[in-house]
């Protein structure tokens, strides 16, 4: 072996494998290092079926499985403004033109 690699053959066996007796997580902080803002992590039992398709779904559309369940969610509660469709244009359009009449 050449003298640099056995110096780092050196370096490397005083740091792995050596662990101390005890590490002092006093100032740790548990969860996620990030705190995501306007959301809050909980526990939630869901049947299977339910999770399974949404599984699906995210494989299909290439969105995160749980963003999905959260859209369904602000979906229903009437938390997300809807889509604006093609015949919602006409409603206001028709409206708009018959109150300058």
């Amino acid at each position: 072996m050449d003298t640099e690699n056995t110096n780092f053959h050196k370096a490397r066996d005083k740091t792995e494998g050596h662990m101390k007796k005890e590490y002092d997580f006093s100032k740790g902080n548990r969860g996620a290092v990030i705190p995501q803002v306007g959301k809050t992590r909980i526990t939630i039992y869901l049947d299977d079926a339910i999770l399974k398709r949404f599984k699906a779904e995210s494989e299909r559309t290439g969105k995160g499985y749980q963003t999905l369940i959260n859209d369904v969610l602000n979906s229903y509660l009437g938390l997300r403004e809807k889509p604006l469709t093609a015949e919602m244009v006409r409603k206001i359009v028709r409206e708009e033109l018959s109150a300058q009449n």
